[in-house]
């Protein structure tokens, strides 16, 4: 089970332990994490779960899918190279360790 922190835009720190196969965004609700709305449910359908990877995360992420792409081109803050929908990400051993810095807004 790997520990992965939320890093919030207000400065908070949370630390995870997120089952394997969960998705990031799923274990940042489940844990209530601001920042992170995921208001489809996790089905790529509203870029509500923008976050920022990094470079321990980006080592070992595939690349993401059309779907996440064309999302990702919606999202409310800032898009940068390392931008990437939570929902997307399910939790693997070789994540622990990684952070997600979460945008100011998520709409």
């Amino acid at each position: 089970m790997p520990q992965i922190t939320y890093l919030e835009a207000n400065g908070n720190s949370t630390t995870v332990d997120v089952p394997d196969g969960w998705s990031l965004m799923q274990a940042a609700t489940a844990n209530g994490i601001d920042g992170i709305l995921g208001e489809c449910g996790g089905s790529c359908a509203c870029a509500t779960c923008h976050c920022y990877v990094d470079d321990l995360l980006a080592s070992v992420l595939p690349a993401p899918s059309a779907g996440e792409l064309d999302m990702l081109a919606n999202v409310a803050a800032e898009r940068r190279p390392n931008s990437r929908l939570s929902c997307q990400i399910k939790a693997t051993a070789a994540m622990n360790g990684g952070t997600l810095t979460l945008p100011e807004c998520q709409e």
